[in-house]
Parts: structure tokens; C-alpha cells; sequence
């Protein structure tokens, strides 16, 4: 029991669970905006995006292909919210966090190893470096 027990209680288990829960949330919150905001726009453009009627027959069995076209519409409505609402700013985001980072460390251009930006001689190769080198 007691591996179990640090299989349960393992940081990458429960970090998992509560993306699970979080992410089950978030997409609670996703599908309440498009079908609040984004689907009534899209009705007032275009008309109804509800598909759930088409059907057709055949050898007396009904195929209700107007759900899964319902059912791609709506998925594709709620990537592109998430895409522009969430990846993209966060993206942004996270680019401008990068360039803000300064560098504090170059490549040495002897022996291609890290050293201090303000280093005058390589740690590793001894060469001596020029000041504007990189």
C-alpha cells in the first residue's frame, strides 16, 4: 500500500488532476461565452448556426447528419475564441517577457562555451576576448 499511496501523491499526479479540473472548468466557461455572445452574432449575420434538423434516409435508417455538422461548427467557433482570447495574448505575453529577460551569458568564440557577457577571457579556453565580441 505504501507505493500506492506515493503513487497517488506524487507532485505529477495531482498537478494532472487539477489541470483536469481546471481545464474541465475552463471549458465550462468557453462554451457558456460562445453560446452567449459569439453564436447570437453569428445569428444576427448569417441566421441561425443550427444544423440539428438535416437528415437523410436510407433503407429506412435516418442518418441526422445535421448534428455533426452542428457539432464541427460549434467546435470550430470555440478553438478560434480560445486561439484569439487566450494562445495569442499569452503568446504576446510570454514574447515580451522573453526580450525583457537581458542576456547574461555569450557564446565564447573559441571554444563555443557560455561565459559572462562582461567576461574579458574565456573560463574554459583562456583566449582573451575583444570587448564587442559575441
Amino acid at each position: 500500500m505504501s507505493g500506492f499511496k506515493k503513487f497517488l501523491f506524487r507532485g505529477n499526479l495531482v498537478e494532472l488532476a487539477v489541470a483536469v479540473v481546471v481545464g474541465a472548468a475552463f471549458s465550462g466557461l468557453v462554451t457558456a461565452f460562445v453560446k452567449s455572445f459569439i453564436g447570437p452574432l453569428i445569428a444576427l449575420i448569417g441566421g441561425e448556426p443550427n444544423f440539428d434538423d438535416l437528415a437523410f434516409t436510407l433503407n429506412g435508417t435516418t442518418f441526422p447528419y445535421g448534428l455533426f455538422l452542428t457539432a464541427l461548427i460549434s467546435f470550430l467557433i470555440v478553438a478560434a475564441v480560445v486561439y484569439f482570447l487566450v494562445v495569442l495574448p499569452m503568446s504576446k505575453l510570454l514574447e515580451r517577457l522573453v526580450k525583457a529577460e537581458e542576456a547574461t551569458e555569450k557564446p565564447c568564440p573559441h571554444c563555443l562555451s557560455d561565459i559572462p557577457v562582461k567576461a574579458t577571457r574565456c573560463r574554459f579556453c583562456t583566449s582573451e576576448l575583444s570587448v564587442h565580441a559575441s
